[in-house]
């Protein structure tokens, strides 16, 4: 496992930011952490990172305990924060050399020119950082956080404020780096994490709510909370639906078409409804609920 953490807890005075958080992350994963504003995303990446202490617990990141051993956790991982701080003076040619240089890599020409062109800034190279668009300050910031090839990338919402063309851009890159690293890539953005993500890590009010494979935490949420849009040939009433076993809920999009909510697959009782009712069905359809979906289940 590349990252371990185990009953992490943060306390700041009386509020509990995190409270028994424990996960893993395998070797070669990306892998999504996701919650709403103030759940305890950004304080969980700087305990791991080594920016601030855990109260309580312990993690790990390859190996290292982050707190035993800060320093060789630092020189394991490239981490770009949700505010990517840069030198906007500095050119971006000589912001790398420095960042080289500050993790002591031998051969600093070297490395520049490698991870100037993995992250395609080769035309903006020699313009001052301050003067490029948000998109390749976030390449940049990227740059940074891998020049000393980390095996660990930590990653807090690296597509914020981007337009669409940038999002693609970055989300290639990253997919691209996760080839050969390991990935915690924390984003408000569901169709990134689907895009991206063979793990999610889900958190609410400092509590892990749900971790798994999208598919598996998509697969669980609708097992037990089934959609169906179904359309009758005629009106049919509330109280009939409501009225068929395990039927949990009904909502009317028109006097004919009906969302019905069910804890299984009742396909075939509606069916067998609408025959006992003289009544017909013109489509039928179950509605499988999206990540977006399932985080808003799991946060509301």
């Amino acid at each position: 496992m590349s990252i371990i953490v185990k009953n992490i807890s943060k306390i700041y005075g009386e509020q509990k930011a995190l409270d028994s958080v424990s996960f893993e992350i395998k070797t070669g994963d990306i892998a999504g952490f996701l919650g709403p504003n103030g759940a305890g995303k950004s304080t969980m990446m700087k305990i791991l990172t080594g920016f601030i202490p855990a109260s309580e617990g312990e993690a790990f990141v390859n190996n290292y305990n982050v707190s035993l051993e800060p320093l060789k956790v630092k020189q394991s991982i490239g981490y770009l924060p949700e505010h990517n701080p840069l030198y906007l003076d500095m050119y971006v040619k000589e912001f790398l050399r420095f960042t080289a240089g500050l993790f002591k890599i031998k051969n600093r020409k070297q490395a520049v020119e490698e991870v100037i062109s993995l992250t395609g800034l080769g035309r903006e190279q020699h313009k001052k950082i301050g003067a490029l668009s948000k998109g390749y300050r976030q390449r940049v910031g990227l740059a940074q956080a891998i020049i000393h090839k980390p095996k660990v990338l930590i990653l807090d919402e690296p597509t914020t404020g981007l337009d669409p063309n940038q999002i693609v851009e970055i989300r290639n890159l990253i997919l691209e780096l996760g080839k050969e690293k390991t990935i915690m890539l924390s984003t408000h953005i569901m169709q990134e994490v689907e895009a991206l993500c063979q793990k999610v890590i889900i958190i609410d009010k400092g509590k892990i709510v749900a971790q798994d494979s999208v598919n598996q935490i998509q697969r669980n949420i609708n097992e037990n909370h089934l959609t169906i849009q179904i359309e009758f040939g005629k009106q049919i009433e509330l109280e009939k639906l409501l009225a068929v076993e395990n039927v949990s809920d009904a909502k009317a999009l028109s006097p004919s078409i009906w969302l019905i909510q069910s804890h299984s697959d009742i396909r075939e009782e509606l069916f067998n409804f609408a025959v006992k009712n003289s009544n017909t069905v013109l489509s039928m359809q179950k509605i499988e609920k999206r990540l977006e979906d399932v985080f808003r289940e799991l946060t509301k």
